[in-house]
């Protein structure tokens, strides 16, 4: 009989340590998945910057013809483009996204102060795909802070956040616009 409870105390210690193993195992596994789908992201965010760097020089030689005067603007979004192209990690890409953003804005004033360009067809259509761009980067963004949010929840959790720890998954940033990115630009002639 004694040989019995203690089999049974035995088989229960086993299936306590295999619950608590798999559970540790179940949530490591979590945590690497839900950094990954942050780097996948993040990804998605930099193919819709690329599509828009890819707009622009297209955009700017259509409006550049007719706006020889307005050079300062079309330098801003050459190094605007240039510091996302040398920028290494998702700040700093993220902080060279938002120049783009603010060149492209003065860009836009501009072309509005010149009405011949909204007839042109071409700069029309570059208009509308560039617009249709900012808006998926939107989208991407707001995608990538979701998932963030969720990873950073689930890495301060108890008792998640012991593995975490020991496994170093840390804090992931969220996507923030640029100081200054909810100013309407100027453009003066």
């Amino acid at each position: 009989m004694k040989n019995r409870v203690g089999i049974f105390i035995g088989i229960g210690i086993v299936l306590l340590i295999l619950i608590a193993v798999g559970s540790l195992w179940g949530t490591y596994n979590s945590l690497v998945t839900k950094s990954q789908q942050i780097d996948g992201q993040w990804a998605q965010v930099e193919t819709q910057y690329q599509r828009r760097f890819d707009l622009i020089p297209n955009l700017v030689n259509s409006v550049k013809g007719i706006m020889t005067q307005e050079q300062t603007v079309f330098n801003a979004i050459a190094e605007a483009r240039s510091k996302y192209a040398g920028a290494a990690t998702p700040n700093e890409k993220a902080a060279a996204g938002g120049e783009v953003e603010t060149a492209l804005a003065r860009l836009l004033v501009v072309m509005e102060n010149y009405p011949q360009l909204r007839s042109i067809e071409a700069v029309t259509q570059l208009m509308d795909e560039l617009a249709g761009t900012e808006n998926r980067i939107s989208v991407e963004r707001r995608r990538y802070n979701d998932y963030v949010r969720d990873y950073n929840t689930a890495i301060k959790k108890f008792p998640t956040n012991l593995l975490a720890g020991m496994f170093n998954f840390n804090e992931r940033n969220y996507f923030e616009s640029v100081s200054g990115a909810d100013t309407v630009p100027k453009v003066e002639f």
